[in-house]
């Protein structure tokens, strides 16, 4: 992605920062106090130091000391405030992003989130997310109260010596020197790091996820190999940043020494010669810390505003990504049918053409089956019906029992019971994944859907229903996640059920049973087979063949 302009991304975060705009608020005004509050110490330190140096003979000591125990009793107090709203608001704001975020990619146009892994999106919903949050309810406001506590102490220094102040913030060209020198290329340093850990999360995720396949094409050493290869490049990329951001600190760290040093002398030459009192010279190197402190934490924001910046630019792109067109769901009640009129469809400008002008029809009630070579369009036809993807031309129409036309789209997804190739379990329970189609389903509808899908063997389990499947239904067959699937897509009251393979990992015995089953449950509903088994074809009312096109089709 080209990197954005500035003012695109602080548009962007001052729109997410009114969301959170309650706990950034509170933490500025904590920090605030904060400041207030050891300005207020070093004050009270200087007055008890003279007090006890005799400076002033006619105050006591007891005041002095109380206002200390109370402005350490008020920071302390400050302190456990601020850490429990962070802890508290913190992960709620955190949440709150990441669910949005969440939302939104789930409502985004498939194609277009298709286009990123699984690994490179989770990465961006956990990193990123988390820096822009933290950014915005916490970064923001420290920022505020550093550049308060800065202005707070050099205007109290500057009231005790002004050109002991006005020589302390000489450090300040160097903090801006050093900042125009790696602001750029921190930048683009942070989205190499990034984008090479979303490729490390992206290797890990996959992998682990198809462990068997590694292990039996026997490439675990290939795999790791490929993972220390992605972690020297980071490592090489994390190198190359903390080079940039050390020559930044060196530079920073010469000025404060010199500023601390000469702080320090001018305060002793001036003890030696009685032109300041000894509070004064401890107050000198509180508000010189005060000062300095602030300043090397600006050098500190250039890094975490870069990282900001960054995430900012990676959460942008998601939010980029086209989303669905929104409605309420366009129901059918009763038989449907589907009709097919003068469909193109490519997936891409230059891609060969899946379908060019494609016309079918699918009555009310019949059973189809769709066969064709790997390639032919017999996945991308299903992706169509569902409103994943659009044609180029021409359309599909749902039409009712009275004949009403309703033209596919997100809105009619509602009407399709869908079971997809592989193994689609979720991880949980039994129970949990045919609830997804029907939530309020009771015991005995949820047995009865397994029965007609010969998934009984569900009730011989040892936690029957609420036994647990691990990711992509591990600690099931393939064969008998395929059947809690098929039982899954017909708890759904759908007019239409399409069956993407869904008995391909079924013995011939098994894939007949449940093949009579569901159309024996399923009267009334338009169904829809892709095989390649001759045995569903017996049992269809009307069948037709995908010819694979080629490119220059």
């Amino acid at each position: 992605m080209i990197l954005g302009t500035y003012k695109e991304l602080i548009a962007w975060l001052w729109d997410k920062w009114k969301q959170y705009r309650t706990q950034s608020i509170i933490n500025t005004f904590i920090g605030l106090v904060l400041v207030l509050a050891d300005l207020a110490f070093v004050w009270a330190t200087k007055w008890a130091v003279d007090i006890a140096t005799d400076y002033d003979h006619n105050l006591s000591l007891r005041p002095a000391i109380f206002l200390l125990l109370c402005i350490i009793l008020l920071q302390v107090g400050l302190g456990v405030t601020l850490r429990w709203v962070r802890a508290t608001l913190g992960v709620k704001s955190s949440n709150r992003m990441q669910r949005d975020i969440f939302t939104r990619l789930l409502n985004s146009n498939w194609l277009g989130m298709r286009k990123y892994h699984t690994g490179n999106l989770i990465n961006r919903l956990e990193r990123d997310v988390s820096d822009v949050v933290g950014f915005l309810t916490e970064s923001i406001p420290a920022f505020v109260n550093t550049l308060v506590q800065f202005f707070g102490a050099f205007i109290f220094l500057f009231w005790m010596d002004s050109t002991l102040a006005m020589i302390v913030v000489l450090v300040i060209p160097f903090f801006l020197i050093s900042s125009r020198l790696y602001v750029k290329k921190m930048r683009e340093l942070t989205h190499q790091v990034r984008d090479t850990e979303s490729r490390i999360q992206s290797l890990l995720q996959e992998n682990l996820q198809h462990t068997l396949v590694v292990k039996t094409l026997l490439r675990t050493a290939t795999i790791v190999e490929r993972l220390s290869a992605f972690q020297r490049q980071l490592q090489r990329e994390i190198v190359k940043k903390t080079w940039y951001s050390t020559i930044s600190g060196g530079l920073m760290n010469l000025g404060f020494g010199a500023g601390y040093l000469i702080t320090f002398t001018w305060g002793v030459v001036n003890l030696h010669h009685h032109a300041i009192t000894y509070g004064a010279l401890i107050a000198f190197v509180q508000l010189v810390a005060q000062i300095q402190g602030p300043v090397k934490q600006l050098t500190r924001f250039v890094p975490i505003f870069i990282s900001a910046f960054t995430a900012t630019e990676r959460l942008m792109e998601l939010e980029a990504i086209e989303p669905e067109e929104s409605g309420d769901d366009d129901t059918i009640n009763g038989p449907a049918s589907i009709s097919i009129s003068g469909l193109t469809f490519a997936y891409t400008q230059t891609s060969r053409r899946i379908f060019e002008n494609f016309t079918y029809e699918f009555p009310a009630g019949s059973v189809t089956a769709i066969r064709g070579e790997t390639g032919s369009g017999k996945t991308t036809l299903i992706r169509i019906l569902l409103a994943l993807v659009e044609p180029s031309e021409g359309g599909v129409v749902l039409k009712d029992a009275k004949g009403h036309p309703h033209v596919v789209s997100p809105q009619t997804r509602c009407n399709f019971s869908y079971v997809p190739q592989g193994n689609t379990l979720l991880s949980g329970t039994i129970r949990d994944n045919l609830l997804m189609a029907a939530p309020n389903a009771n015991e005995e509808k949820l047995y009865e859907a397994l029965h007609i899908a010969a998934a009984d063997f569900v009730k011989s389990l040892p936690d029957g229903l609420d036994s647990r499947c691990g990711e992509m239904g591990d600690g099931l067959s393939e064969g008998q996640a395929q059947r809690i699937a098929i039982a899954r897509a017909l708890l759904k009251d759908a007019p239409f059920l399409l069956l993407d393979e869904a008995t391909s990992a079924l013995d011939e015995e098994t894939e007949k049973t449940v093949i009579t089953r569901v159309i024996e449950s399923a009267k009334g509903r338009t169904i829809i087979f892709v095989t390649h088994r001759p045995k569903a074809l017996s049992y269809c009312t009307q069948e037709f063949t995908l010819i694979k096109r080629k490119k220059h089709e």
